[in-house]
């Protein structure tokens, strides 16, 4: 029945998917905004807006954030990596190599900090084996989302899903409840990218040493010096058009814009001149006698012999939505923004003007302080550079992880709640000094919390409120036409689209109570549909946008979103077939 709070949860829901599709604001804002809508309309009050913070899932989330910090600050992650990454020579060998490893610990450990972890290792052996990295990236992203779909801790989705369930009176999911469809799928998934990887997978020409470095384009800020030989030349005979590695794309003189720039245009001084090309042409430009200048905090960081570094935006960067201008990056970072890279998206305009993005990658002019200073920090990943392996307390970490082992059996096996392990295996770590007391917050993601907070918040207006019975109803008239392999596969592919098109916390927190209501229309067992709602939302291949995974590797790949649906779609496909089958052989039968 169409009531006024089914209409404002409909009004709701078009305001997320219109809002986090155009990004309007961040993920938190845009869920805070739509649960203060409901609270104001009478939907949820105001204890019930604030009850998924207190949700059990929620605390568990966060515990396997901080322990999955604490080993990946722990060496012992790097030190697999370097004695894995020593003996390959084959490409194939290693991305098969790579996708188990990265699957393995994404089954039991937050997938985004692995991702970022190897992508440096990645990126280092593709240039050393002349081999382009848009081979290798998906295939590290998908390895990631394949092994978090494995088991409940895999995924922050799976337990925001299980949190919900708990929420409607459900029995809480059991670890390997997803497994009997995970594991299946990360044999093929990974069989997949193995025997069609090469063929599926970019490679833009036949020298892949030029690709890796044309597939990163920069945009790159100079301006003409007072005291500059081009003074007076026009462009084509100050030698501007033949430069090896860059290419002119815009003068901005005046503030006005001059682009396509003609050969003709006359140089005159304090003339910004914004070029395309590769990060070693960047260097080269600065230190070349053509009289041209790069922005004053990059020429300071000249100055004291910096280095250079690629970095990636992360998805929930405080650097989004800021202007290069105003990040402060030298004060925070020793370091000064030089170029900017969008997936081949032509950028005008001065690079302080460009306002950042999540999965930008970034050319940076770094000092000495650069890699203390971001050690910790969760606003980009660096791509250059592979940090060295610390001293590690073999004895300590091998306890460690044993306990984390043991607490995930106990619970499996036991009605012993996980999360009563996990704060076992937190106060084990911190009783060891295995990582200093005060980094330990670091590892956590208040973003993440924020969004799955309201997301729960948000799932319990559209059941109280009636707006998922009123949406089931709607799925009902499918029922002559399809039976439950159909219903199941029908709510993966929904799930599946919002989840690649806004985020997966946003899919979830809307499909599960429609799912639950659906279920309950059909007469059907509940699970299968709880679970299929989590696969749809986490196993997430066909855009750059719908996983963080996927976008942390979007820019340095060079990949386009064809790439992302060429070589995800069929494991898409596969997913929902093999997933809706399994789930229906084993539930309702």
């Amino acid at each position: 029945m169409l009531t006024p709070s089914v209409i404002l949860i409909l009004i709701s829901i078009v305001f997320l998917l219109s809002a986090l599709y155009l990004e309007w604001f961040r993920p938190t804002v845009v869920f805070f905004i739509a649960i203060l809508f409901l609270v104001i309309g009478g939907v949820l009050t105001p204890s019930e807006a604030l009850h998924g913070f207190g949700n059990e899932q929620l605390a568990v989330i966060i515990l396997l954030l901080i322990i999955s910090d604490i080993f990946r600050k722990s060496s012992v992650i790097d030190v697999l990596f370097n004695k894995l990454f020593g003996k390959s020579n084959s490409l194939s060998r290693f991305r098969f190599s790579m996708m188990l490893l990265v699957a393995s610990f994404s089954a039991f450990f937050n997938n985004t900090p692995l991702v970022a972890m190897m992508m440096p290792y990645v990126n280092r052996w593709s240039n050393q084996k002349k081999v382009s990295a848009s081979k290798l990236l998906i295939p590290l992203s998908y390895a990631a989302i394949l092994g978090g779909c494995v088991t409940l801790i895999g995924t922050s989705t799976n337990l925001i899903v299980n949190g919900m369930a708990v929420d409607n009176g459900f029995e809480p999911l059991g670890i390997f409840d997803f497994t009997a469809v995970g594991l299946p799928m990360l044999i093929l998934g990974v069989l997949y990218l193995s025997l069609f990887g090469n063929k599926l997978l970019p490679s833009k020409s036949t020298d892949a040493e030029k690709l890796y470095k044309q597939s990163r384009e920069f945009f790159i800020e100079t301006m003409v010096k007072s005291n500059s030989p081009l003074l007076g030349k026009t462009v084509e005979n100050a030698g501007l058009r033949n430069l090896k590695g860059l290419y002119l794309v815009e003068l901005i003189r005046d503030e006005h814009s001059i682009t396509p720039v003609s050969p003709d245009e006359i140089l005159q001084e304090e003339d910004t001149l914004i070029f395309a090309g590769e990060t070693t042409a960047v260097e080269e430009i600065s230190k070349s006698d053509l009289g041209l200048t790069l922005p004053k905090t990059v020429e300071r960081m000249i100055d004291k012999k910096s280095s250079i570094n690629e970095i990636v935006v992360s998805f929930n960067s405080s650097l989004i939505g800021k202007k290069v201008m105003d990040t402060d990056f030298r004060a925070r970072f020793d370091a000064a923004i030089v170029a900017v890279h969008r997936n081949g998206e032509k950028l005008s305009g001065k690079i302080g003007e460009i306002e950042l993005r999540a999965g930008d990658v970034l050319l940076v002019f770094s000092g000495s302080d650069f890699l203390s200073r971001t050690k910790n920090n969760q606003a980009f990943y660096i791509l250059t550079h592979i940090e060295e392996p610390e001293d590690i307390n073999v004895t300590k970490v091998s306890l460690v992880f044993l306990s984390l082992l043991a607490s995930i059996i106990i619970s499996a096996t036991t009605t012993i709640p996980l999360i009563i392990g996990l704060s076992v295996v937190l106060m084990l770590a911190i009783f060891m000094k295995i990582v200093p007391l005060n980094e330990i917050r670091k590892g956590m993601d208040f973003e993440l919390i924020m969004l799955i907070a309201f997301g729960l918040a948000f799932g319990k207006a559209m059941i109280n409120s009636g707006a998922s019975l009123y949406i089931a109803d709607l799925f009902m008239l499918l029922n002559n036409y399809v039976g439950s392999i159909g219903f199941l596969m029908i709510m993966f592919i929904v799930t599946n689209i919002l989840a690649a098109y806004i985020t997966n916390k946003a899919a979830v927190a809307i499909l599960f109570p429609i799912s639950i209501a659906l279920a309950a229309d059909l007469g059907f067992n509940p699970i299968p549909f709880i679970l299929i709602v989590s696969f749809g939302a986490a196993a997430n291949f066909i855009t750059p946008i719908g996983y963080q995974t996927n976008l942390m590797v979007y820019g340095p790949g060079g990949y386009s979103f064809k790439d992302f649906m060429k070589v995800g779609m069929p494991l898409t496909i596969l997913y929902m077939i093999v997933s809706a089958l399994i789930l229906n052989y084993i539930y309702l039968n």
